[in-house]
């Protein structure tokens, strides 16, 4: 597939990377020192230009792409670099922007502004962050068959009850799955003798039920947040209150300035809105942020953030999220006290790679960066697993795959040696880097 990304900064090298060892990506910048480090460091065709003027576009051969990617860190400049190409390709187009206004008129009129996929990085963001909140410890979080799997990585504190059982001790769940271990950068597949370890990530498959009770097990202490404090009213702060008022939530938002907080206050008649600076030490006390279950940072500034989280965390509160808007910076900030840290940079890039691999997939999540995914498959005649139970079929599945679910219909179905799988069932699986192009041609 030729693939073409308009924008070399960090969403766009990060797509190009992902994709060009199975693709031939042709990456497009105005910026000629971007363009020179792509030569060095990524397998791609790089080219000094504007994405949204046709003559750069037909220098870079869009007219045999098969899919165009606008990435820049500008929306207007993505959304017409989109309809430039539709003009000269048949290219699928894929339009990133940050301002949810865009996305809420693309949704009204599909194909508009001749952007056929559309990602908003700040809704992503909230939508992330809200579904984080609900479950101690989570690192991530994804839904398959329509909410009836969901995919969970889960990080195992070191005091946690579940840390030191093996996997057959902590297996007490109906409807979950131990698809892999996450321990020093390498990626385990545990078998039941397998021990779970304090600081290991464990990404657990199953029902959204038994996610939150094993959720809850692992940090019986914290049965997820009733107080909420969320720091920056911007577009992610608002969408995260407005989200948690759709779950049932009431949270505070604290907002610095005076007619931003007014308008809060008429958009969100469930949250508390504090006209104020989230760094006075005085504001923390009177309002007892310390108290709070979780406070989500969400300003624009990631020093801001990252003092806003560690005063919070000073005071008492138990969990803080922040947003990073630069992706080097997250695990920095999760060394330093951060519980987990949200980069709309690369949440977008990951979406925007998720969708391209969700071609030869109903559903896809990517997991630490790259080293594996949990795919959703829907099982046809030809599939390896089909009418054959999943022990038969086993010796047919390469290693470092994990069957984590099945849907039938509305009917989760926990995998077991003797199940069988159906053609038109819904198959979620874990699979390594290494066996994803096998696994995708057997499945």
């Amino acid at each position: 597939m030729r693939v073409v990304i308009v924008g070399a900064g960090e969403v766009g090298s990060t797509i190009a990377e992902s994709l060009a060892q199975s693709h031939d990506v042709v990456v497009i910048d105005i910026d000629s020192d971007r363009v020179e480090s792509l030569t060095y460091s990524l397998d791609v065709l790089p080219i000094e230009g504007d994405g949204s003027d046709i003559d750069t576009l037909e220098a870079a051969d869009v007219a045999d792409a098969d899919l165009f990617i606008a990435s820049t860190d500008d929306d207007e400049t993505n959304i017409v670099s989109c309809g430039a190409a539709n003009v000269v390709s048949d290219a699928f187009t894929i339009a990133r922007v940050k301002s949810p206004k865009y996305l809420e008129a693309w949704q009204r009129a599909r194909g508009a502004f001749g952007v056929d996929f559309m990602v908003c990085s700040d809704l992503l963001t909230a939508k992330s962050i809200v579904s984080l909140a609900g479950l101690p410890t989570a690192q991530d979080v994804d839904m398959f068959s329509d909410g009836l799997v969901q995919m969970t990585e889960f990080e195992i504190p070191s005091e946690s009850p579940i840390a030191g059982q093996t996997v057959a001790e902590a297996d007490r769940f109906d409807s979950l799955t131990f698809a892999a271990i996450l321990r020093n950068g390498e990626v385990l597949i545990p078998t039941g003798d397998t021990r779970i370890e304090g600081e290991d990530e464990v990404i657990a498959i199953g029902s959204p039920e038994s996610i939150r009770a094993f959720g809850s097990a692992i940090a019986p202490e914290e049965q997820g947040p009733k107080d909420v404090v969320i720091v920056g009213g911007g577009e992610i702060g608002y969408h995260t209150a407005r989200l948690l008022e759709e779950r049932g939530f009431s949270p505070r938002l604290i907002e610095q300035d005076e007619e931003r907080a007014r308008w809060l206050a008429e958009k969100l008649p469930k949250t508390t809105v504090l006209n104020s600076d989230a760094t006075d030490q005085e504001l923390l006390d009177q309002e007892n942020v310390g108290m709070a279950d979780l406070v989500v940072a969400a300003l624009e500034n990631d020093q801001q953030n990252l003092l806003a989280t560690l005063l919070a965390k000073r005071k008492g509160t138990d969990r803080a999220i922040t947003v990073v808007n630069t992706g080097d910076f997250t695990e920095l900030f999760e060394a330093v006290g951060v519980d987990v840290a949200v980069s709309p940079r690369k949440a977008t890039a990951e979406e925007i790679t998720r969708f391209t691999r969700a071609r030869r997939a109903e559903n896809v999540a990517i997991i630490e960066g790259d080293k594996a995914e949990v795919l959703e498959f829907e099982i046809d005649a030809e599939s390896l697993l089909v009418d054959r139970p999943i022990r038969e079929s086993a010796a047919d599945i390469p290693e470092g795959v994990v069957i984590g679910a099945i849907t039938r219909g509305d009917e989760h179905i926990t995998p077991r040696g003797d199940t069988v799988v159906r053609e038109g069932d819904h198959v979620i699986v874990f699979a390594s880097i290494d066996v994803l192009d096998e696994v995708t041609e057997k499945l």
